[in-house]
């Protein structure tokens, strides 16, 4: 069962078990403020048990790309296209949340995307490969992110 994400009544409905549930809802929060206001299109999530097909996307592009899998639980996922870019979402329980963003028709524009919710350390799978950058976000706090570039077809 899909839910909306209201990023103006933050709330930690399924992420209730993660030790930084407060702020990976923050994050959660700021990622569907950013679409509704740059593309209008309202963040939905579904509980990662009912999205396999989109775990195993994810999962596959990390396992191939970087050889990362990472032992946290997945809580949530979203996947969806807006314009000509599809973009796939992991929540994970220890407060890391994993985007793809991969245009359709330019191969030069893909992406994965990490985020740390504020609170967490960086994950052993994250730690010695990727250095993190901090953004302030009002929903988030601080926010650390990276990223690397998607070099094959999915």
């Amino acid at each position: 069962m899909s839910n909306s994400v209201d990023f103006k009544n933050v709330s930690t409905i399924g992420l209730e078990s993660s030790p930084v549930a407060e702020a990976l809802a923050g994050l959660r929060a700021n990622e569907a403020r950013y679409f509704m206001n740059k593309y209008k299109h309202e963040f939905t999530v579904v509980p990662a048990s009912e999205s396999q097909e989109t775990l195993a996307y994810v999962n596959r592009i990390l396992q191939e790309e970087r050889d990362i899998e990472f032992s946290a639980k997945p809580l949530e996922t979203s996947r969806f296209q807006v314009e000509n870019i599809q973009f796939a979402y992991v929540f994970y329980e220890d407060g890391l949340a994993v985007n793809v963003m991969y245009t359709v028709d330019d191969p030069k524009k893909r992406a994965v995307g990490f985020k740390l919710s504020e609170g967490m350390e960086v994950p052993k799978e994250l730690e010695t490969k990727f250095k993190f950058a901090r953004q302030k976000s009002k929903l988030a706090g601080t926010i650390r992110g990276s990223f690397f570039v998607i070099k094959g077809q999915y």
